[in-house]
C-alpha cells in the first residue's frame, strides 16, 4: 500500500448493497494503493445476511467499514429515512471533502440527499443509465442521485448522452465500467478459491446461473409466477442453478412457490458466483450487474425484466429481454466498457476535483 499523505482529502463511501461492496473493492484496491485519498467506508446495512453482505468483505479484502449503521429491512421510506438520520451525525462529526455512492439503492439515495443536505460534494459512480421506467425505485434513486452530485463517472456514451439530454451541468467524465475491473479480478481468484463447480457436481454439464431479486419481479405474484414458469422451460433444456435471494426465498416460501426442475440453493460468495459463470451455458438474471459479467464471461444472457440499462448487451447480441425471442444482432465487443482501468481513472479525476475544490 502506498503511504497515505496526511493532508490527503477525504471521502466518505456509503455502501448498503451486495453491487456496491463489489465496485468498492475495484475502486478501494486503487485508492489503497495510490495514497491520495483518505476513504471512510460507511456500510448502511442494507443487506445484513452474512451471504449478500459480510461475505464480500471478507472475500474482496475491502476495508472493514469505518461505521455501520446496522439499517436493513422495512420499507423503502423508513429505511431511507433511518439511514438520512444516522449519516447526518457521522457527517456532522466528522466532515469529509466529499461522499461517493454507488448505483441505485437507497442507500445511494440516502448518500445523495445527505451531501446535498449538509452541502458536502457528491461523487456517483455508474450515473447517467435509464431504464425510462419511473415505476422502479433504482430509477428515481439514480434520477435524483445524479442531480444532486457535483462529479459524474459514466460507464458508457449512451450514459453521458443521458445526463446531457437532462441539462446535468456538473462535471461529468467518461471512465469505462468499474464492474470490468472487478470482474477481470474475479476471474482471476475464483480460478483458485472456488470449488463450486465441482461441489454442485456440473463440471462436463450443461448449466444455466439464474439470480431472480427486483422487486419488480417479486412483488407482484402474478408477473413472479410467469417468470418461474419461464425459468421451469429453461430447465426442461439444461441444469438451472438458483442462488436464491433471501427475499425472493420468503415470497416463495409465503406463496408456496416451488420451481419444478430448478436447483435451488442458498445465495454464493463473489467468487463462487464467477466460477459458475465461467462454466455456464447461460445466464438468466434480472440483476444489472450480472448482465454485464455475463458479457464478460463471454455468456449470452437472458434479463428477466422488460427494459434494461445496459442497452449495449443488447445491441452487441450478447442479452435479450425474457419478453423477447430475438438473438438476432450479431456478437460484437462492447468498447465503452473500457479497458478494465476504470478505478485508475476514477481516483486521478477524484484527486484533480478535490484539488480544484480546495484552491
Amino acid at each position: 500500500m502506498g503511504d497515505v499523505i496526511v493532508s490527503a482529502p477525504s471521502i466518505m463511501t456509503i455502501v448498503g448493497a451486495r453491487p456496491q461492496f463489489i465496485k468498492a473493492a475495484a475502486l478501494s484496491r486503487v485508492i489503497q494503493s495510490t495514497g491520495q485519498l483518505r476513504e471512510y467506508i460507511v456500510h448502511t446495512g442494507q443487506h445484513f445476511d452474512d451471504n449478500m453482505s459480510e461475505i464480500f468483505f471478507r472475500e474482496l479484502s475491502i476495508p472493514v467499514p469505518w461505521r455501520h449503521l446496522g439499517i436493513g429491512g422495512g420499507g423503502h421510506g423508513a429505511m431511507t429515512g433511518r439511514m438520512l438520520i444516522g449519516l447526518e451525525e457521522l457527517v456532522k462529526s466528522d466532515r469529509p471533502d466529499a461522499i461517493l455512492v454507488y448505483g441505485d439503492t437507497n442507500s445511494t439515495l440516502a448518500g445523495a440527499i445527505t451531501a446535498a443536505k449538509m452541502q458536502i460534494p457528491l461523487i456517483h459512480v455508474e450515473a447517467g443509465l435509464r431504464s425510462f421506467n419511473r415505476a422502479m425505485p433504482e430509477e428515481i434513486n439514480r434520477l435524483i442521485a445524479d442531480q444532486l452530485s457535483s462529479l459524474l463517472f459514466c460507464p458508457t456514451e449512451a450514459s453521458v448522452t443521458n445526463l446531457r439530454n437532462e441539462g446535468n451541468g456538473a462535471q461529468i467524465e467518461t471512465v469505462g465500467d468499474i464492474n470490468f475491473d472487478a470482474t477481470l479480478f474475479a476471474m482471476q481468484q475464483s480460478r483458485s478459491r472456488s470449488e463450486i463447480v465441482e461441489t454442485l457436481e456440473l463440471s462436463g454439464k450443461r448449466f444455466a446461473l439464474c439470480t431472480l431479486h427486483r422487486a419488480e419481479n417479486t412483488d407482484d405474484l402474478d408477473r413472479l409466477n410467469k417468470i418461474v414458469q419461464f425459468i421451469e422451460h429453461q430447465a426442461k433444456e439444461l441444469n438451472v442453478i438458483l442462488p436464491l435471494h433471501p427475499r425472493t426465498r420468503a415470497v416463495f416460501k409465503a406463496n408456496h412457490i416451488v420451481p419444478k426442475g430448478v436447483r435451488v440453493i442458498d445465495p454464493l460468495g463473489y467468487f463462487d458466483i464467477h466460477a459458475l459463470m465461467a462454466g455456464c451455458d447461460i445466464v438468466i438474471t434480472d440483476s444489472g450487474g450480472m448482465q454485464k459479467e455475463a458479457y464478460f464471461h463471454a455468456r449470452p444472457c437472458i434479463t428477466l425484466r422488460d427494459e434494461t440499462e445496459w442497452v449495449e448487451t443488447i445491441q452487441a447480441g450478447w442479452n435479450r429481454l425474457w419478453t423477447e425471442d430475438d438473438w438476432s444482432a450479431p456478437r460484437r465487443t462492447i468498447h465503452d466498457y473500457g479497458d478494465g482501468k476504470a478505478a485508475n481513472k476514477m481516483v486521478n479525476h477524484i484527486v484533480d476535483f478535490l484539488g480544484n475544490c480546495r484552491s
